[in-house]
């Protein structure tokens, strides 16, 4: 097909969280790169602490990471300009253009939006001025017309940027026709006049059953109807964005069983992914209010806020049964967050993540951690040890970790160590998240724990395949010509 001239934009927003935003604009990112667009994904606010380290040095929330991939560019921190890091019911860390500006409250946030419109502008115009097309991302519910002042995530930035939109729903939780017709309702005219079609997501079964239900909200909304997407497996493939979108598994058979505690504040649970997609490794994640079961090797996860997470891991018992298990002669992986929980104390003198104080580790491998204000974010390659198997990952943490377990290194990076290993070699500690990725590393890991994984593909093709068949799905559901001719110059 023949390109556009010059940029132009287009706006993706839902009826709520969890239709499917994030992997719809990632497939169809990959669609159109390969009809052989320049495509740029941008989500202008996001919420997650499932977040990537960027090539020039920030942070932006994953989803937008996988969305970059999909264009076959690295991600960077224009890309989402800003994210929010949930540390308690309440209050968030604030990440701006890849930096973070401190810590808000959930009220006080409402004010300081209206200081960020001028750097997520700025962020779009960047990326808009390299591209044929943006794919924009909106956030949460498009009907959330008590936020509308000040909003720059969803209709207060398509205003701002003077761009149109396309309005999702979810089949799978029932009521679509509802929530699409009654999103026009509660919508301001002008806002509501914006929305030029919509899509409907995650049908299961025969498509030819939602027939009237398509032209039923055609008519009552006037939207361009631009597809109704029906289940694709490989949906499975791709990270997910939300810890509520992590999907536990029954142990079968006597493949290897890895067990998980759910974190309130779990960060970077992507790590994960790799395992569920191993036919030969069970994943369980364990709900709070139940105990650690008996399994092959324990991951203490990535938290964004470590100390309350501890507290939180103690309160459950889990400490009891980890004990328990490292004296059944169990493994035990504990990465970034989870890695300091495994040692005897952290320290956070300078209040980071609440009243400054220390506190008890769960003292399973012998380092301490001080927690600073200083943040690392880097790619990172190394070699894991002893095996001296290639690794890639990357980092994203405070605190310094010292001890005489880093004596015994999880992995170098450029000839230093990096991590700790118990004495048994039974505890792993690590801050690199990722490492479970390749395939290689993966297999070496899990060979210790003597039941090895049976996948020896490096996740990142894994993901390289699923973009391409989603969007091969996407094809067929979508009319991607139409969406095409909605999006406007910018």
């Amino acid at each position: 097909m023949t390109q556009r001239k010059g940029p132009r934009a287009l706006m993706f927003q839902g009826t709520g969280s969890s239709v499917g935003k994030s992997v719809l604009v990632a497939g169809i990112a990959r669609a159109l790169t390969r009809r052989g667009l320049t495509v740029r994904p941008f989500k202008p606010q996001n919420m997650s602490n499932n977040a990537a380290v960027t090539r020039d040095g920030g942070e932006i929330g994953r989803a937008q990471a996988l969305q970059a991939r999909a264009c076959g560019v690295p991600p960077t921190v224009d890309m989402n300009p800003v994210l929010l890091k949930p540390q308690s019911e309440t209050g968030s860390q604030l990440v701006v253009r890849g930096k973070v500006r401190g810590t808000v409250r959930a009220r006080a946030y409402q004010d300081v939006k209206t200081t960020l419109m001028p750097d997520v502008l700025s962020a779009f115009r960047t990326l808009a001025a390299e591209a044929d097309i943006v794919l924009i991302e909106g956030a949460g519910s498009a009907s959330e017309v008590n936020l509308r002042e000040n909003d720059i995530a969803n209709m207060g930035f398509a205003e701002a940027a003077d761009v149109d939109v396309v309005l999702i729903g979810d089949i799978d939780r029932g009521g679509v026709i509802a929530s699409l017709v009654g999103t026009k309702m509660v919508l301001s005219e002008q806002d509501a006049g914006r929305i030029k079609g919509f899509i409907v997501n995650k049908m299961r079964g025969d498509a030819s059953l939602f027939t009237d239900g398509m032209n039923i909200i055609l008519r009552q909304t006037g939207w361009e109807k631009l597809g109704l997407v029906t289940h694709c497996a490989h949906v499975g493939d791709l990270p997910a964005e939300d810890a509520s979108d992590l999907v536990n598994e029954t142990p079968v058979g006597d493949g290897l069983r890895v067990v998980v505690p759910q974190l309130p504040t779990i960060a970077n649970f992507d790590d994960l992914d790799p395992l569920r997609s191993d036919p030969g490794v069970t994943l369980e994640i364990v709900a709070p209010g139940r105990p650690l079961p008996v399994c092959d090797l324990v991951i203490i996860p990535g938290s964004k806020a470590t100390i309350s997470d501890l507290a939180f891991f103690k309160k459950q018992g889990w400490d009891i049964d980890l004990k328990a298990h490292t004296r059944r002669g169990g493994r035990v992986l504990g990465i970034c967050g989870g890695y300091q929980m495994l040692g005897k104390s952290i320290e956070d003198n300078e209040g980071i993540e609440g009243p400054p104080g220390l506190v008890e580790g769960l003292s399973v491998l012998d380092v301490q951690t001080v927690l600073t204000s200083d943040k690392r974010l880097t790619e990172v390659r190394g070699l894991l040890v002893p095996e001296g198997v290639p690794l890639t990952g990357y980092e994203i943490h405070v605190g310094r970790t010292t001890g005489p377990a880093t004596q015994r290194p999880f992995a170098t990076i450029d000839g230093e160590p990096e991590g700790a290993v118990s004495p048994d070699g039974r505890i792993w500690g690590t801050y690199l998240h990722g490492v479970l990725s390749g395939g290689n590393a993966r297999k070496a890991l899990l060979s210790r724990v003597g039941r090895a994984g049976s996948d020896l593909q490096d996740h990142d093709e894994r993901v390289e395949a699923a973009l391409d068949a989603w969007a091969d799905h996407l094809e067929a559901c979508i009319d991607l010509d139409a969406l095409l001719a909605l999006a406007r110059p910018v």
